[in-house]
């Protein structure tokens, strides 16, 4: 099945997953937010399109599916605003983990909120 083929968020999912598949270490388990936009995807094109394009094994995917239903809802925030500095000396530390495996911890002096959000948002970015 080719990417010209796939809705645009079956596309990127599949480049998450295929981003996850290159940094894992050999024998570990998918971790819970691909599989949870796994079964979120499934749910839009079907357990068998999704696992397809995503490359998962059908039966595992179904079965991810059919315990999703006792998945507790997120009660955490998907949005946090920064507040801007107040002072030149401000520091913050930060950890981002990008859900395909990768951390990045970044220690900042006097920062500038627009600086941290285009940070993060290029770290999230998966191309």
């Amino acid at each position: 099945m080719g990417a010209s083929e796939l809705p645009t968020d079956l596309v990127r999912a599949r480049s998450r997953f295929q981003a996850w598949r290159k940094l894992r270490k050999k024998g570990s388990r998918i971790p819970q937010t691909l599989w949870r936009l796994a079964v979120r995807l499934a749910s839009s094109y079907s357990i068998h399109r999704t696992a397809t394009a995503l490359k998962l094994d059908y039966y595992s995917l179904k079965k991810q599916v059919e315990a999703a239903a006792d998945w507790p809802e997120s009660n955490s925030p998907r949005f946090v605003e920064l507040p801007p500095p107040v002072t030149v000396g401000k520091q913050g530390l930060f950890e981002l983990n990008n859900g395909a495996g990768a951390t990045m911890r970044v220690q900042l002096v006097a920062y500038d909120v627009a600086e941290i959000e285009a940070l993060v948002r290029s770290f999230w970015t998966v191309e």
